[in-house]
C-alpha cells in the first residue's frame, strides 16, 4: 500500500507518541510519505526513525493545497491519513481537486479542544469540525471516540476503533530513580512517595483537581511529592494555585519532557485527572514502567485502568476521591506495587505497537476493499422493526440479524429504522435513521437494494392499529421505492379486527417476495389472511443465534453481586390483567425454587418501562435472599446473563427464545399466543396459561423443567440450524435469488 500521512508539524504528547510508532512500524511494511507544515522536533523524530518526511511551510491553504494534490499525483497513493484540525483542511481541500479516500484519526474531542480558548475554538475549531463531516472515513482511538463520534451523527460504518499501542522492546533507562530526581531538582526525604503527571496544562486535563487533592493528601503524608511535566495556557494559574494551597517543595513543574523512560521510572504513581480522553499514552507509558495508577474514569481509561484490579479509578472533577486514592497507595507499597505489575501484564498483552500496527493495516485494507464497491445503482440493506424502544428482545432479533448478513458481506451498507436511532446506532455500529421521519425513510429506500421488515410480531393489532399500519406502510413503500422485500423470522398476529386482517393480507400478498416464519401456527394465521404470492418458509426465531461474550457476563456477574458458581433461577415477568392478581403465586414460586432446589431467585426486566411496577412488587415480598439484575439492552448481554441460569421462568418470549437457545431449563407463563406457539413448536410442555396460574401449577411446572433437561439438547440445535436459514434465505434474495 502506499500511504500519505500529514500532519501540521508542532503536536506533542499523545498525538506525537501514536503517529510515530505507528509510520516506524508502517514504513517497513508499505510506502509511506508524512508530510509536515512546518519544521521542528516533529519532523526531526521522524526523520530519525527512517521516517520519510516533506515539509510544506506555508500558511497558505491554497498553496498547501495544490502542493499536496502534486505530490499525491506524482507518487500515486492509494490513501490520504490525516492527524490533527490543520491536516483535516487541508486534506479536505486536496479531496476537491484528486478523488481519493481520505481518513482522519481522532486523538481527542474535537468539540473540547479548545476548551479554554474561545478564539481558537471558533476559528480552527470550526473549521476543523467542518473538514470532519467531510471525511469519507475516521479512526477513533478507542471505542470510546467512536461512540463520541457516533453521538455527534458520524456514520458508525466509516468509524473504526485503535488503541494507542506501547512499544516493550527492552530499552536503557538514561537515568535511575535518585539520579533523575536530582536533575529536576526535586526536594525529597527517603521515605518519598511521588506522584507525578505528564500532561498539557490546559482546562480539559483539569490539573487543579490535582493540585488540590495533593494539598489535602501531603497534609497527612507530609513527605509525599508531586511532579507535574508539561506546559499550556495555564500552567502560571496552576503554579499560583500549588503555591497557596501545597506546601514549599512539595509540588516541581518541569515543563516538557523529552526523556519519559526516566520520568515514568521515577515515579511510584501515575496520575491522570482529565475531563475527557480518548486512550492516552500517559497511562500506557507509565504501565511499561510498571508504575501505579490513579486516572478519572474518562473515555478508554477504564478499559485498560479496571478499578481496583490494574489501578484506582475516580469521577472526574471529584477531589476528594482523588484524594482517598492518593492516601491509599501513599501509605501501601505492597499495593502500589501489585497494581503496577497488573497494568503492567494487561498492557503489554492487549496494547503492543504490533496489536495497534495489525488494526491499522486492517484498517487500510478494508476502506480499499470498500472503494471497489458499485458507486451507481442500489446497494445495501434496510431493516425495520421494534428497535430503539428498550425491549431487549427486539434488540437481540436487530443484533442476530446484523450478525448473519456481516458473515455473508462484512462491508454491506445497512441502515436501521429506529424510534431512537443515536442508541441504536452506538448499539449495533450501523447506519440509523428515526423511523417516523417519513421523508428520510422514502429517501434511503430509494438507494436500497433489500428492504427487511425484521423479526418479532410486527404484523398483530395488539398493540393498536397504527402500529400494524405503519409496518405495513413500511412494506409498501418499499416496493415501490424498487427494493426487494422480505420479512424476517417473523411471528405473524393476532390480527382480530375485520378491516385490519383485509388489509394486512392484501398488502402482505403483494408487496413481499420472501417470508420466513418462527412457528407453523404463523404459517397458517398468514393463509387465513389470504396471503399466498411470496415464497414462505418456516424456519426459527433468529434470535436463538445470538453469540455470548463471555468477559462482559463476568464483569456483569460481578457487578450485580452474583457468583460466578452461583445457582439461579431467573423470573422473566411482565404486567397484564389476568397475572396482576395472581402475584401471590410468582412469590411462592420464587420462595420455592429457593427452599428445594437452593436457587436464588434473580428477576430481570427486559422492557423495563413496562416490567418494573410487577417486579418490584414481586422482589420485595421475598422472604428469602434475591436480586433485581440491573437493566441491559443489548441482546447479546441479555442472552449471555441468561446463559449462566439454571431455571428461567419467564411471560417474555425472547427470555425464552435465549434461555432454549442455551439448553436451558424453562417453565413459560403465556398471556400471548406467541408464546404458547414458541414452546408448542419446541415440543415444550412446560407452561401454563396467565389465567390459570397457581401456585402449585407453577411448582410442578418447576419440578418438571428441572427433571427433563436431557431432551432439549437436539431440539436446540436443530433450531438453531433453522434459525441460521434466515440469514441464507436473506442474502440469496439479495443477490437476485428466491425471485419469482
Amino acid at each position: 500500500m502506499k500511504i500519505l500521512h500529514m500532519i501540521s508539524g508542532g503536536d506533542v504528547g499523545g498525538a506525537k507518541t501514536h503517529v510515530l510508532s505507528l509510520l516506524r512500524g508502517l514504513c517497513a511494511r508499505h510506502e509511506i510519505l508524512l508530510i509536515c507544515f512546518m519544521e521542528g522536533p516533529f519532523a526531526q523524530e521522524a526523520r530519525a526513525m527512517d521516517i520519510p518526511v516533506e515539509i510544506i511551510a506555508t500558511n497558505n491553504l491554497a498553496v498547501a493545497q495544490r502542493k499536496v494534490a502534486d505530490i499525491v499525483r506524482v507518487r500515486h497513493f492509494s490513501l490520504m491519513h490525516c492527524h490533527g484540525a490543520r491536516a483535516n483542511v487541508i486534506g479536505v481541500l486536496v479531496k476537491r481537486l484528486i478523488k481519493l479516500p481520505l481518513i482522519t484519526t481522532v486523538h481527542s474531542d474535537p468539540w473540547l479542544d479548545y476548551m479554554g480558548r474561545p478564539i481558537s475554538n471558533w476559528t480552527i475549531g470550526v473549521a476543523n469540525r467542518k473538514a470532519l463531516r467531510k471525511m469519507d472515513y475516521m479512526v477513533g482511538v478507542s471505542h470510546v471516540t467512536c461512540q463520541l463520534l457516533i453521538r455527534r451523527g458520524f456514520d458508525p460504518q466509516r468509524i473504526f476503533p485503535i488503541y494507542n499501542g506501547v512499544d516493550f522492546s527492552p530499552r536503557k533507562i538514561a537515568l535511575e530513580r535518585e539520579a533523575y530526581f536530582d536533575s529536576i531538582g526535586l526536594q525529597r526525604e527517603k521515605e518519598s512517595v511521588v506522584f507525578g503527571i505528564a500532561a498539557r496544562i490546559s482546562p480539559v486535563k483539569d490539573l487543579p483537581t490535582l493540585v488540590r487533592a495533593f494539598a489535602q493528601a501531603v497534609k497527612e503524608v507530609p513527605s509525599a511529592r508531586l511532579v507535574i511535566a508539561g506546559d499550556g495556557e495555564d500552567r502560571a494559574k496552576l503554579e499560583a494555585l500549588a503555591a497557596e494551597l501545597c506546601p514549599a517543595g512539595s509540588v516541581q513543574f518541569i515543563g516538557w519532557v523529552s526523556d519519559m523512560d526516566s520520568f515514568y521510572n521515577a515515579l511510584d504513581v501515575n496520575l491522570l485527572t482529565s475531563l475527557s480522553e480518548t486512550f492516552p499514552y500517559a497511562i500506557t507509558e507509565g504501565a511499561r514502567m510498571r508504575c501505579a495508577t490513579i486516572a478519572s474514569e474518562v473515555g478508554g481509561i477504564p478499559r485498560i485502568v479496571l478499578h481496583q484490579k490494574t489501578g484506582l479509578l475516580f469521577h472526574p472533577g471529584d477531589t476528594e476521591a482523588l484524594t482517598k486514592h492518593m492516601l491509599t497507595l501513599a501509605r501501601d507499597q505492597d499495593l502500589r506495587e501489585q497494581l503496577g505489575q497488573a497494568i503492567y501484564e494487561k498492557t503489554k498483552n492487549d496494547f503492543s505497537v504490533e496489536a495497534t500496527l495489525r488494526t491499522q493495516e486492517e484498517i487500510y485494507k478494508t476502506i480499499l476493499r470498500r472503494q471497489k464497491r458499485p458507486v451507481s445503482g442500489k446497494d445495501g440493506v434496510a431493516i425495520c422493526g421494534a428497535y430503539g424502544r428498550g425491549n431487549a428482545g427486539d434488540e437481540a432479533i436487530l443484533a442476530s440479524i446484523l450478525q448473519q448478513l456481516r458473515s455473508f458481506d462484512p462491508d454491506l451498507p445497512i441502515c436501521v429504522l429506529s424510534k431512537k436511532p443515536k442508541e441504536t446506532a452506538l448499539q449495533t455500529g450501523v447506519r440509523c435513521c428515526y423511523a417516523f421521519s417519513f421523508w428520510r425513510v422514502c429517501r434511503e429506500l430509494r438507494k436500497t437494494r433489500l428492504f427487511i421488515s425484521g423479526g418479532g410480531s410486527l404484523i398483530q393489532d395488539v398493540t393498536s392499529t397504527r402500529s400494524l399500519l405503519y409496518y405495513l406502510w413500511t412494506l409498501r413503500t418499499a416496493r415501490r421505492a424498487g427494493c426487494r422485500v422480505m420479512m424476517y423470522g417473523c411471528g405473524i398476529g393476532p390480527v382480530s379486527k375485520g378491516n385490519n386482517r383485509k388489509i394486512a393480507g392484501k398488502m402482505i400478498d403483494k408487496n413481499v417476495d420472501l417470508i420466513t416464519l418462527r412457528d407453523p401456527e404463523s404459517l397458517e394465521e398468514l393463509r387465513r389472511l389470504g396471503v399466498s404470492r411470496p415464497n414462505m418458509q418456516i424456519t426459527a426465531d433468529p434470535a436463538l443465534l445470538q453469540r455470548v461474550p463471555s468477559q462482559k457476563i463476568q464483569e456483569y456477574m460481578e457487578n450485580a453481586g452474583l457468583a460466578p458458581d452461583g445457582s439461579y433461577c431467573m423470573f422473566a415477568l411482565r404486567p397484564w390483567h389476568t397475572v396482576r392478581r395472581r402475584v401471590a403465586a410468582f412469590t411462592a414460586a420464587a420462595e420455592y425454587v429457593y427452599k428445594v432446589y437452593g436457587m436464588i431467585p434473580v428477576f430481570f426486566m427486559l422492557d423495563p418501562g413496562k416490567d418494573r411496577e410487577m417486579t418490584e412488587q414481586i422482589a420485595h415480598t421475598l422472604r428469602c435472599p434475591h436480586v433485581i439484575l440491573p437493566v441491559v439492552q443489548e441482546g447479546d448481554m441479555v442472552c449471555g446473563i441468561i446463559g449462566q441460569m439454571k431455571l428461567v421462568v419467564s411471560m417474555r418470549l425472547h427470555a425464552l427464545v435465549f434461555a432454549s437457545g442455551q439448553g436451558v431449563p424453562v417453565v413459560g407463563v403465556s398471556y400471548d399466543p406467541k408464546v404458547s406457539g414458541f414452546l408448542d413448536y419446541l415440543g415444550q410442555e412446560n407452561y401454563v396459561l396467565a389465567n390459570e396460574v397457581t401456585e402449585g401449577v407453577l411448582c410442578d411446572l418447576i419440578d418438571s423443567a428441572l427433571s427433563c433437561q436431557a431432551a432439549e439438547s437436539e431440539i436446540m440445535e436443530r433450531l438453531c440450524r433453522l434459525a441460521g436459514q434466515n440469514g441464507e434465505l436473506a442474502w440469496q434474495l439479495f443477490c437476485g435469488e428466491n425471485e419469482e
